[in-house]
């Protein structure tokens, strides 16, 4: 039986890779590094989950003698480049610069009409999460989930599955109840990990991807309800 609807973020929720990439790339010339991801390097580098972890690993590629002794101060540059990039993102959003995309908004009015629950499943911070739903669904979209798991409460990364174990628990559903939404193939490993079905929308950065496994493959949400979820989840 279909109980709950679990999302992730980033890419599945919006299209906001693109608006990331600005703000990393923003934070590198605040910082004075010399850095700049191009659209094909940031693809790559989408492959590794959560954006410090992103950091850290373009850093050791442009700098392979990076030695522990010098941890403290690499860890207090990417602390610092990550909340520069932040609170770029957030204003981007906060102007205007990210929507949801095609079937979202739709598919969980219906999902909370007809009784299911809602829940957030992502790597991403909770800045993040709040800047695109607050803009997205308004001040009050907290209230509209019943569990979030994010970056701050589940920190070990996509494809390992804490996030989604921890949402569940939080659901007090089992997995077999819910159905998961994912872009990338990190995250579909995630959630089967976890025992969910899952639905992947893939983007322009996730296409590539291999989605073996996946429940569906759907270019958006917009023709997607919950009856279409029941039929598919049941089989």
């Amino acid at each position: 039986m279909l109980n709950a609807l679990i999302f992730d973020v980033d890419g599945t929720l919006a299209d906001t890779e693109s608006v990331h990439l600005e703000a990393f790339n923003h934070a590198f010339k605040v910082e004075g590094l010399g850095w700049h991801w191009t659209v094909e390097q940031y693809t790559r580098l989408l492959d590794i989950s959560g954006g410090k972890e992103r950091l850290l690993h373009h850093w050791r590629s442009v700098d392979p003698d990076l030695k522990e002794v010098d941890a403290g101060a690499v860890r207090d540059t990417i602390h610092r480049l990550h909340e520069t990039k932040t609170a770029y993102y957030e204003n981007a959003v906060n102007n205007g610069a990210v929507h949801l995309r095609p079937g979202v908004l739709a598919l969980m009015s219906e999902a909370r009409r007809l009784g299911l629950q809602l829940a957030i499943a992502t790597t991403t911070s909770p800045v993040n999460v709040a800047a695109l739903l607050r803009s997205a669904i308004g001040t009050d979209w907290r209230s509209h989930f019943l569990a979030i798991g994010d970056a701050s409460n589940a920190p070990i990364k996509k494809p390992n599955p804490q996030v989604y174990m921890k949402v569940l628990a939080e659901l007090g559903l089992r997995a077999a109840d819910c159905v998961a939404f994912e872009d990338s193939a990190n995250g579909l490993r995630a959630a089967r990990a976890a025992g969910l079905d899952t639905v992947i929308t893939p983007n322009g950065f996730t296409a590539h991807h291999d989605f073996t496994g996946a429940l569906r493959i759907v270019p958006d949400l917009s023709g997607v309800n919950v009856a279409r979820l029941k039929e598919w989840h049941n089989r």
